[in-house]
């Protein structure tokens, strides 16, 4: 791995990076060491050119968005992240959304909203960026990015720009082909239907209200932390093992909702795999099912 070489690289094309980034104020988490280097490319034409270069001088490559749904090591990354933060255009044309792979879901959802398109509100208040849902097939009370994606553009791990349409994505329960061969977005196109403003409105906020009663928003987390095991719900397991509640540092099992992590503070990620390990463990000596995490830990072990 040669940083230095890599970092010469940036700066000969004038593109934005910092060094030794704390990852904590990049997730909803808030939790993780420092990156080597945290590179913010403002186009396709920058991210191209890093990936490349980064390739170019084995230096290992971790894209993120909003940082929702990761746990970030205590010790860091080791080398490059790379944000898609300025990756946040969008434009509508008729009954098609085009936006960039690091919008977030609510950006989206509020455009959709302001355009009478329907189709979006089941992701008003998932946290995260288009690209990371795009990436897991995120979905909610019914919906998924399945159901509403048309096309995308993507980055492979040298830099070449690939086009997929939707018959392509192999979109399942949190699952894609940009998760398979760690495909990096940088752009999504939505294909929605025309609908009812106030209907959309109505159903936007019903569906936020019912994740504020039901959800611990009021503490950091990376969303649900683990995957919904077939025929039952994470949470309700977790609940029935007697853990709603329990902790190890600052990690916590929501009193809210099980199937939640938080940080309750000063959490370390040390503290979420002890808790993880812990839920696992008692789950599947209550019930004999292996919770299988959602949440993608991420950085030197």
């Amino acid at each position: 791995m040669n940083l230095n070489s890599f970092e010469e690289l940036l700066n000969s094309k004038k593109i934005e990076y910092k060094k030794n980034e704390n990852m904590e104020a990049h997730t909803t988490f808030k939790i993780g060491g420092n990156a080597d280097i945290f590179v913010l490319p403002k186009n396709v034409e920058e991210l191209s050119f890093a990936v490349k270069s980064a390739k170019q001088n084995d230096v290992p490559v971790f894209v993120i968005g909003k940082g929702s749904n990761i746990l970030v090591s205590d010790n860091g990354i080791e080398g490059a992240v790379i944000s898609l933060i300025k990756f946040n255009n969008i434009s509508v044309k008729g009954n098609i959304i085009k936006c960039g792979g690091g919008l977030s879901l609510y950006s989206l959802c509020t455009k959709a909203l302001e355009s009478g398109l329907t189709g979006l509100e089941f992701a008003f208040g998932i946290p995260g960026s288009v690209g990371g849902a795009m990436f897991m097939n995120a979905g909610a009370y019914g919906g998924e990015m399945s159901q509403v994606v048309k096309s995308a553009y993507c980055l492979d791990s040298f830099g070449n720009e690939i086009f997929i349409e939707k018959k392509d994505m192999d979109l399942s329960y949190r699952n894609s082909i940009f998760k398979q061969k760690n495909l990096i977005v940088s752009e999504v196109v939505f294909e929605l239907k025309n609908g009812d403003k106030d209907k959309i409105k109505e159903t936007m906020n019903d569906l936020l209200s019912r994740r504020k009663e039901k959800q611990p928003l009021e503490f950091p987390s990376a969303g649900s932390t683990f995957k919904r095991p077939l025929g039952n719900f994470a949470g309700a397991l977790i609940e029935k093992s007697g853990l709603k509640g329990y902790s190890i540092g600052g990690a916590k099992v929501s009193e809210k909702h099980a199937g939640f992590l938080v940080n309750s503070g000063e959490a370390t990620a040390k503290d979420v795999l002890l808790l993880m390990e812990k839920v696992k463990k008692t789950v599947f000596a209550n019930d004999g099912i292996m919770l299988e995490p959602e949440v993608i830990f991420v950085g030197r072990k």
